[in-house]
């Protein structure tokens, strides 16, 4: 496995773990439905029930995925067919701001496809709630995720903990690594440094928005003097530094304790930012009980313990030595990205703002162009 996978494929990674695993321990209550529809109660079937209870509802399922290349959840789609191989998955890959719109123009026109949706776009699921879209389901090990990780009534579920910095070739740098935001402006560093766009993408742009704030406004003056290569995808800086194209990538995600050719930064007091990447089940879902199936699956404690990041949604998940549960990181912004998604007209400033400093955004979505109704 790359020592640097892209963000989305923070969520991907930890499904591995699942592969040849059995199903969850069955509880006392097994025969209760478990539905968890508001009631306060979790999930108590099984994954093998559940399995057998998606196969009966007809054995589909279509995830709508926040991510950057159409490939980029292929793990995920062959490690849960691993496990569940009978249910027929279609997992469509797309930057978060076009699915959101996507879903809710399906909705607007009784054309939905998707079952389960999973976007970086954290204010869709407030809005989605308060529309009464989602279904209100809690998922075996819902207690254990981090309170600020769930909505309180189960509307929406954070599957994956992900974090956002800068990173570095370790051959490149040498015994020069940088160690924080204000170190990637040293001149040194002129035209060695490759950037996602902070405009294109809210949460790099939430990256860069801290920087702004630490450092002020010059520093983005500065930056701009290194001759950046900015491109669409946050998976484009990591890739540039694995390719040996550029010495340090910004706005992307990473192992923090992931030993090889690429670092990947945790600062010891400047700015990173960390989320949990939110999934649902949509209350008109056609096959309830495979995307029930599959955040069961996605929450399960053999998924989360092989997390790549080595970070969990789960408080009762240890991680790794050297590292602390991401909530502890009072440097991650975990509670500022909800509160900046909210504010949509902030965002629009700050966008327009790095648009004059870096130029506008160019290039084609990495994504490709997914059309109106993919999956269907």
């Amino acid at each position: 496995m790359s020592s640097f996978p892209s963000r989305r494929r923070v969520l991907t990674t930890g499904a591995g773990a699942a592969i040849g695993i059995g199903a969850l321990s069955a509880t006392s209550a097994r025969a209760a439905t478990g539905t968890g529809t508001g009631t306060g109660t979790e999930e108590t079937r099984t994954l093998d029930e559940l399995y057998r209870a998606a196969l009966a509802e007809g054995g589909k399922l279509v995830v709508y995925a926040g991510g950057d290349t159409p490939t980029q959840q292929d793990f995920t789609k062959a490690a849960f067919l691993k496990r569940f191989p009978d249910i027929d998955l279609t997992l469509v890959v797309d930057y978060s701001k076009y699915h959101d719109v996507r879903v809710d123009n399906q909705l607007a026109t009784d054309t939905l496809v998707p079952d389960v949706v999973q976007l970086q776009t954290l204010q869709d699921f407030t809005r989605w709630k308060e529309q009464g879209r989602l279904l209100r389901y809690r998922p075996a090990g819902f207690s254990k995720v981090y309170d600020k990780f769930k909505d309180p009534h189960g509307a929406w579920v954070a599957i994956g903990a992900i974090g956002f910095s800068f990173m570095y070739g370790t051959s490149a740098v040498s015994s020069d690594a940088p160690r924080t935001p204000l170190d990637l402006v040293d001149p040194k560093w002129k035209g060695k440094i490759a950037s996602s766009y902070p405009h294109d993408d809210d949460a790099v742009l939430y990256l860069y928005s801290l920087y702004v704030q630490k450092y002020g406004w010059d520093w983005a003056a500065r930056f701009a003097a290194q001759d950046v290569r900015f491109a669409r995808g946050s998976n484009s800086p990591g890739d540039a530094v694995r390719a040996g194209t550029h010495a340090i990538g910004v706005g992307g995600s990473g192992a923090p304790l992931a030993t090889g050719p690429v670092k990947w930064v945790v600062p010891d007091s400047a700015p990173f930012m960390a989320w949990g990447q939110r999934a649902a089940v949509l209350k008109r879902a056609a096959h309830p009980t495979a995307a029930k199936l599959y955040l069961n699956w996605q929450l399960s404690l053999a998924t989360q313990q092989g997390s790549f990041n080595g970070w969990s949604v789960r408080t009762d998940v240890t991680p790794p030595a050297g590292l602390k549960p991401v909530w502890e990181y009072p440097n991650a912004h975990l509670d500022g990205f909800p509160r900046f998604m909210a504010d949509r007209a902030a965002i629009e400033r700050w966008k327009q703002t790095f648009a004059l400093y870096f130029g506008e955004v160019k290039g084609d979505p990495t994504p490709g162009w997914p059309g109106l109704h993919p999956g269907a």
